[in-house]
């Protein structure tokens, strides 16, 4: 099995030779596309000429070596839902994908991670892949502004730009099918002028980035006041991932509210229904949000659904709010699991490992990755 450590050092060609035998490839070489959209062929034709195409979009060879290999990954995965997704439209009978770029976004994460791509540069391509579609649309949006600024915190416009042009030219279309490149410079050009082509936008505060992620930012020259009650540490990981631990090594005495250890005082297990669990945490929360006390909250809180809940429990009590995401090796997540008094079974974190959203800066004031520590 290849190593993110081994990839890094290879030419595209072997890259993409590699690429090529895996089943998530294949899947793609048997998957046809509208021939007006697409008149080279299966999607696996497709992505190889996006690779080749990316060779020669402008300041290319200025790109640092990481920033390459995420283009390069990006392109790669960046139609890689299409296969299950790809139906005829039932009104025009031609092939459309709807949702595949989030269907790739999955596909992307489980091999990066499978390969030990670090989850900061991971997360990015994912990124990547999941919004490649955006900038050809961006006249579309009532407020095109919003639009490259929001994404900004997530990925970087200039690689996302240079994708979109990659994947314009990287085809042979008909006259109906073509994207013309005028609004890809436009997405540039947006970025440009909000200065957030190479790097985030820049908000007042970080409150105000809080805020503009919930639509609750009247204007972005606006300067909320950070008059935050208490801080708030929101522990997320995979069972086994080593929360316990990361609390105990870095915030020793602050105090927890634990959803295995109030299944433990209720006597309610992990399979069992969760509603007086949920209930009585969110109590503890209230406590210390009433009393201005900061705390963690500690959970696998792996979906952004889910943390957004508690999330909107803690901003309602004008907490700031810190998300510490740990991340070790599988292998490792599942020899700490089995250590614990009462692991989970092993089929139970992987299907979590598929479910699994790692959280994003737009989600909260503060956030860290980490592998976490042995032995938790």
């Amino acid at each position: 099995m290849r190593l993110w450590t081994d990839i890094v050092g290879m030419t595209l060609d072997r890259i993409l030779n590699w690429a090529e035998s895996e089943s998530w490839a294949k899947a793609m070489q048997s998957c046809q596309q509208d021939s007006g959209w697409h008149a080279e062929g299966d999607v696996w034709t497709h992505t190889r000429m996006v690779c080749r195409a990316l060779e020669g979009v402008e300041g290319w060879n200025e790109l640092s070596r990481e920033s390459q290999l995420k283009l390069i990954f990006a392109a790669i995965f960046h139609d890689s839902g299409k296969p299950a997704t790809t139906a005829p439209d039932p009104e025009t009978g031609r092939l459309r994908s709807p949702k595949h770029a989030l269907i790739g976004a999955g596909i992307a994460r489980r091999v990066l991670r499978d390969l030990g791509c670090d989850v900061t540069t991971r997360e990015e391509i994912v990124a990547l892949v999941r919004y490649h579609g955006r900038p050809p649309f961006l006249l579309e949006k009532p407020r095109p502004e919003n639009e490259v600024i929001s994404l900004s915190w997530v990925l970087n416009n200039r690689l996302l730009y240079l994708l979109t042009l990659a994947d314009t030219r990287g085809r042979r279309t008909a006259s109906d099918g073509a994207r013309p490149e005028e609004n890809l410079h436009l997405w540039r050009m947006v970025a440009q002028e909000n200065g957030c082509f190479d790097q985030p936008y820049r908000f007042a505060n970080e409150h105000a980035r809080f805020l503009f992620y919930r639509d609750q930012l009247s204007s972005l020259h606006y300067t909320p006041h950070q008059n935050f009650r208490s801080h708030v540490t929101m522990l997320a990981g995979l069972p086994g991932a080593g929360k316990d631990t990361w609390l105990a090594r870095e915030a020793p005495v602050l105090p927890a509210v634990s959803l295995d250890a109030v299944r433990d005082e209720l006597d309610i297990g992990a399979e069992q229904n969760q509603g007086r669990v949920i209930q009585a945490a969110r109590e503890q929360c209230r406590e210390h949000l009433r009393s201005g006390r900061n705390f963690a909250f500690n959970a696998t809180n792996l979906t952004r659904l889910t943390r957004g809940r508690w999330i909107e429990l803690f901003a309602d009590y004008s907490a700031r709010i810190q998300i510490v995401y740990i991340e070790p090796p599988l292998d490792i997540v599942l020899a700490q699991n089995r250590r614990r008094p009462e692991p989970v079974p092993d089929k139970v974190i992987l299907r979590l490992v598929d479910k699994m959203e790692p959280p994003s800066i737009t989600e909260c004031h503060a956030l860290s990755f980490t592998t976490g520590a042995a032995g938790s």
